[in-house]
Order: structure tokens, then C-alpha cells, then sequence
């Protein structure tokens, strides 16, 4: 089923759209939820809080990447349950060191200035990414998005991990 189809349905109030979801992205946003986790149990949780998410979103969101959104409130719900979990116990491991790397970029509130700065921040990021070549973005990308941990990467790309 196509994107467009699938967003109709949620726009209709159709309870397949979850499952239509499911169906075609249930993969990308497990591999998500998996990454920052690393617990299957709290990241099909993740995915299915991200699906009733997306159905008290749709409307009014609508959506151009479905795949982009649903796997946007995916990451969202699996950084809030690892924040959660680290809430309880704290330690150091890899998805926590790239939050860490990231936190001082990300502001925290939302003023105007603070508005201001985020847009700016984004459009910085988008060129900075699109200066860098199709490996270095992937790098990025695997990184920073999906918080995959750098020996992952290393092993994905054919690459030491010091590289």
C-alpha cells in the first residue's frame, strides 16, 4: 500500500493504518527502537507507542515521508525510554555518549530566540551534510540518527573502528 493510502486511512480513522503501517515499516522502525535500546521487549513497546502516536497525530499532520515520520516518533519514544531507564540506573554506553556529543547543539526550550537558533541550526546541519560525500553522510546519519554504536558502523561500512 502506498504512503499516500496509508496516511488517507489514518485521516479516515481507520484502524488499518496502524496495521498497513506495521506492514511496511515495522522492520525500519524495530531496527530504530533496537539501536538505542538494544532490548527487543522495549523496542517493540516503542514501535507500537509510536504507531498510537502517529494515529492521535493524523490528523492534523499530514505527513510527505510517512517513513520519515513514523520512524521520527519511533527514535522520539525510544530516546524517552532510555532516558527513562537510565533515569532509574545510571551508566555510561554508546547511545548515551551520543546524546551526550549532541546535547549541547539540541536547545532545550522554546523561545523565540531559542526558535531562532534551532532553524538555524538546521539549516547548518543541512548543509553540512550536504557537503559531505555519500559514506561521510552515512557515517553521520548511522551515527547521530539511528545512534548506532561506532563498532556497528565500522563493520556495516568494511571499516576499522578507529577509522
Amino acid at each position: 500500500m502506498e504512503d499516500t493510502e496509508i496516511v488517507a486511512l489514518y485521516w479516515a480513522r481507520d484502524q488499518r493504518a496502524i496495521t498497513e503501517s506495521e506492514n511496511k515499516y515495522g522492520t525500519y522502525c524495530a531496527s530504530i527502537a533496537r539501536n538505542i535500546l538494544g532490548s527487543e521487549p522495549d523496542a517493540a513497546e516503542c514501535v507500537s507507542d509510536a504507531y498510537l502516536a502517529a494515529w492521535n497525530s493524523i490528523p492534523p499532520q499530514e505527513p510527505r515521508s510517512l517513513a520519515a515520520y513514523v520512524g521520527k516518533l519511533t527514535r522520539h519514544k525510544a530516546i524517552d525510554r532510555l532516558r527513562e531507564l537510565r533515569s532509574r540506573k545510571r551508566g555510561g554506553d554508546s547511545v548515551t555518549l551520543a546524546l551526550e556529543e549532541l546535547d549541547e547543539c539540541i536547545p532545550g526550550h522554546s523561545s523565540v530566540e531559542e526558535e531562532t537558533l534551532r532553524r538555524e541550526l538546521e539549516e547548518a546541519l543541512r548543509r553540512f551534510l550536504a557537503g559531505l560525500d555519500r559514506t561521510d553522510r552515512t557515517v553521520f546519519l548511522l551515527r547521530y540518527w539511528y545512534l548506532c554504536p561506532v563498532a556497528e558502523i565500522a563493520e556495516r561500512l568494511g571499516y576499522t573502528r578507529g577509522k
